[in-house]
């Protein structure tokens, strides 16, 4: 869950503190890697899962600390975003029964999250990324208030020069500038532990590498972001540079990201992968180390290597080797990354099985994997399986390429199989949960694809904001069923034409998709685009996209008798005195301001951009629902 009570680095004799106890936690752990002091002869499981609270008509809903309060429970914290949390699974081991303890136990935890949440008039919504956040959600306002979250954006931003920059080209373009890390808030996953004697841990870091592309082809639940249709697991692209806070010169070098899959397979020893990030990576944030772990450990005590695990999460590699202790003992554990949340309970379960029975059955038919497969094709593979999922092109050992598809339902499958009997899970637990992924195969239906299924057909909502609330209305109307996405239903006609109970603010309604004008442009040319696209309305933007101006089809009828003049151009006809609105403004307030000022439209500036433009027609829809849900004899 990470340590909350920390701060940005102070001062330099801070730092090499931090850094000397960071120096001693290796030495330490690298002692008792030497000495046989980890647990061993024990194959554990367990499962983080993140999830995002929502309003009853689909927002996001920043409401984590009032929620996290209710439950009044240590199994559930806060996540970087006031609209997520966090549940922690107790670790089990892996055996008969405890796939089904663990889908039991993620039921039972959240159906008490959703319980929690109701009484803040909010649910809880499983996706890899919510479709309904939007950029005003993404404000250091919803940032969770801890001082572990405030310190590290606050020291990310200054790394990154002020300014956090993502940029993703998908089937359309993504392009984002932040001045906090609260893009990373778009992403919820579940997170897999599996814990496996020291003495297999490199060998089974390795496969765990290997195999996260495929399973992550199978899994991908996160096809938009902020209303942009993009990968198939946009969660990827967007974590990795949500918390990019290299300067250019780094970026040009290729230096490591903070979120990294890695350059190489593990050759010599886990702890490398420690060293590493150590060697790559400077410290952000320090805490209260206590004593020394060599001295604990010359005592024969078990230390709590604070300095690594604080420094070890603050970076987000795909697979990333966490310590832990437990019941005293202490442990080594590969912490899988890449999965993301949802769509379904049994979805999740089927993705965790599906990840471990593969690790564990190519580990007994294969071992090591270095010789057989090459690195970078791995990694070009989860790239490849994030951004296309099930129809990505894999190439698989000995430079065999083929869809994901077809190497999952020919290949890895009965891989996982056996590695799962070899286990001792039960034949109905491989069936419950491997049937879903062939399932999956089969039909080429993920999570990801089932969104962008439900998105076209809704697209008769023209305001893209509203429409991906009734997208994710949708999701969780389904996802509390003990069926999995693949048996999951498309869109209706009742929920293609239900709007929100309650439209709130301006981007709801708003029209995204302008046409502007420059202030030198012909006025015939202007005049041509009203006409052509049916517009009343066009925004002027000048050369650095300010809005400067305003032309109305009104303006345009006045001149109507006027001598033509080809010479005339826009800055001559518009208005420069524009009365404008927030995409946070409420629609009562940009009705009343249209009311009292007898305008037809308000153009919507964000962050002193032109985001949208509200206009009278823009509320019929609203009208009309309203009046449709009066009693007949209202009119008497």
């Amino acid at each position: 869950m990470g340590d909350h009570h920390v701060a940005a680095v102070p001062d330099t004799d801070a730092l090499h503190r931090f850094s000397r106890a960071l120096l001693d936690d290796i030495e330490a752990l690298d002692r008792m890697l030497r000495d046989g002091q980890l647990e061993h002869g024990v194959t554990r499981i367990g499962l983080e899962q993140e999830f995002f609270l929502t309003d009853r008509d689909g927002r996001p809903a920043p409401r984590g600390p009032e929620v996290l309060a209710t439950l009044n429970d240590a199994s559930f914290t806060t996540e970087i975003g006031r609209f997520n949390l966090e549940l922690n699974v107790d670790p089990l081991v892996l055996g008969a029964g405890s796939l089904t303890t663990l889908e039991d136990s993620l039921r039972t935890s959240l159906a008490k999250a959703r319980r929690a949440a109701a009484h803040h008039q909010a649910d809880v919504a499983l996706s890899g990324v919510l479709p309904s956040i939007t950029l005003t959600d993404l404000t250091l306002d919803n940032l969770t208030p801890s001082d572990r979250y405030h310190a590290l954006n606050a020291r990310l931003v200054e790394l990154a020069g002020g300014r956090m920059r993502t940029l993703v080209q998908g089937d359309e373009l993504l392009q984002v500038e932040l001045d906090s890390v609260m893009l990373e808030a778009c992403n919820t996953s579940i997170q897999v532990h599996l814990q496996v004697a020291p003495d297999r841990l490199a060998t089974i870091y390795n496969i765990a590498q290997l195999v996260a592309g495929p399973v992550l082809a199978a899994a991908v639940n996160s096809p938009l972001l902020l209303q942009r249709r993009l990968w198939h697991e946009s969660r990827i692209p967007t974590f990795e540079q949500a918390v990019d806070s290299r300067p250019s010169a780094d970026r040009v070098r290729g230096s490591w990201q903070r979120v990294h899959f890695g350059d190489d397979w593990v050759h010599d020893s886990v702890l490398d992968v420690y060293r590493d990030q150590v060697a790559r990576h400077q410290v952000l944030l320090v805490g209260d180390t206590g004593e020394s772990s060599l001295t604990v450990l010359d005592r024969g005590d078990v230390p709590a290597l604070r300095a690594l695990s604080l420094h070890n999460g603050s970076l987000y590699r795909w697979n990333r080797l966490c310590y832990g202790v437990s019941k005293g003992k202490p442990h080594l554990r590969i912490e899988h990354r890449p999965l993301p949340s949802g769509p379904t309970i049994r979805d999740e379960v089927a993705n965790v099985a599906f990840f471990v029975g593969l690790v564990l059955g190519i580990e007994q038919d294969i071992g090591d994997v270095r010789s057989r497969f090459d690195f970078a094709d791995v990694r070009a593979n989860f790239h490849a399986a994030a951004h296309h999922g099930l129809e990505s092109e894999l190439c698989w050992e000995r430079g065999r390429r083929g869809t994901a598809r077809e190497l999952i339902a020919h290949t890895l499958l009965p891989l996982a199989e056996r590695g799962l009997r070899a286990a001792s899970v039960s034949e109905p637990e491989i069936r419950r949960t491997l049937d879903v992924i062939a399932a999956r195969a089969t039909s080429g239906r993920t999570g990801a694809r089932w969104q962008r299924d439900a998105w076209d057909a809704l697209r008769s909502i023209r305001n893209p904001i509203a429409r991906a609330q009734s997208l994710t209305r949708a999701m969780r109307d389904r996802q509390w069923t003990v069926e999995p996405v693949t048996d999951w239903a498309g869109i209706t006609a009742t929920e293609r034409d239900q709007w929100p109970q309650h439209v709130w603010t301006v981007q709801e309604i708003m029209s995204t998709d302008l046409f502007t004008v420059h202030p030198d442009d012909l006025l015939d040319v202007a005049s041509s685009v009203m006409r052509w696209k049916h517009v009343r309305h066009v925004p002027v933007q000048d050369d650095h996209g300010a809005l400067v101006g305003l032309l109305s089809h009104r303006s345009l009828l006045a001149t109507h008798n006027t001598p033509p003049n080809d010479a005339r151009a826009v800055r001559d006809l518009m208005a420069t005195t524009i009365r404008t609105v927030t995409p946070t403004h409420s629609c009562a307030d940009a009705l009343a301001l249209m009311r009292t000022h007898a305008v037809g439209c308000l153009p919507v500036v964000h962050a002193g951009r032109l985001v949208g433009m509200v206009s009278e027609r823009d509320f019929l829809p609203f009208a009309a629902q309203w009046l449709a849900r009066l009693p007949a004899d209202t009119a008497d």
